[in-house]
C-alpha cells in the first residue's frame, strides 16, 4: 500500500504529537514529587525516561526512543513491587509507568528494535545511576546509586558486591528484552529513518 505525500506527512504529525504524552507523563511526575520535596525521585530510570522518549520522538532520534522502551520494563517490575504494593498507586505514577510503557510500544512499533541498543541502554543506566550519586540524597537511593537496595541488606554486607551483582543482572536483562523486542519488530531497512 503506498500512501500519498500528504497521507505520509500526516502520519508523521501523528507520530510526533504522540511525543506529548511522555513529556505529559514526566511534568506530571515533576510536579509530584516537587510538591513533596522529593524532586530527586526524577531522577529515577523510568522517570527520567520518558523525558528521553518524548525527546526521541520530537528529534526523530529511533535510538532514544528504543533505550527509553527498554527501561520501560523493568522500570514497571520495580514500580511494582517498591512503590504500588508498599505505598499504593497514584495518578502521575500510573501515567508515568503504564502510561510510558503503552507509549513507548506504539513508538516502538514505528521505528523497531536493532540488535544493539542494550549496550545504549546500559550505558544510558550508568550515567544516570552516577547523576543519581551525585545530585540526590542518600535517603532517597535513587537508582539504587548510593546504598544496598531495600530488603538485600540481610544478603549484601558490601554495597560494591551487590552493585556488581546489579549490573550483571542489568545487563542480562537489557539483552533479553532488547532480544525480544527484536523478535517481535526488527529493524528494516525502511525503519531506520522516522521521516
Amino acid at each position: 500500500m503506498n500512501l500519498s505525500p500528504d497521507q505520509l506527512r500526516m502520519n508523521e504529525l501523528h507520530f510526533r504529537l504522540l511525543g506529548f504524552l511522555p513529556l505529559v507523563f514526566f511534568l506530571a511526575q515533576a510536579i509530584h514529587y516537587w510538591r513533596i520535596n522529593e524532586f530527586g525521585n526524577m531522577l529515577w530510570v523510568c522517570n527520567i525516561g520518558n523525558l528521553l522518549m518524548a525527546l526521541g520522538i520530537f528529534l526523530k532520534l529511533p535510538r532514544l526512543i528504543r533505550v527509553a522502551v527498554l527501561w520501560t520494563v523493568p522500570g514497571l517490575v520495580v514500580w511494582f513491587v517498591y512503590v504500588v504494593l508498599p505505598w499504593g498507586m497514584f495518578l502521575s505514577s500510573i501515567l508515568a509507568h503504564l502510561g510510558g510503557f503503552t507509549v513507548g510500544i506504539i513508538a516502538l512499533r514505528r521505528v523497531r528494535m536493532d540488535r544493539v541498543s542494550w549496550v545504549f541502554a546500559l550505558a544510558w543506566y550508568f550515567l544516570v545511576q552516577f547523576l543519581s550519586h551525585l545530585f540526590t540524597s542518600a535517603a532517597l537511593n535513587v537508582n539504587v546509586a548510593h546504598t544496598v537496595g531495600p530488603g538485600w541488606q540481610q544478603t549484601f554486607n558490601s554495597y560494591w558486591i551487590f552493585w556488581g551483582v546489579l549490573a550483571l543482572i542489568t545487563v542480562v536483562l537489557l539483552i533479553a528484552l532488547n532480544w525480544i523486542f527484536y523478535k517481535l519488530w526488527p529493524e528494516t531497512k525502511d525503519s531506520v529513518t522516522l521521516s
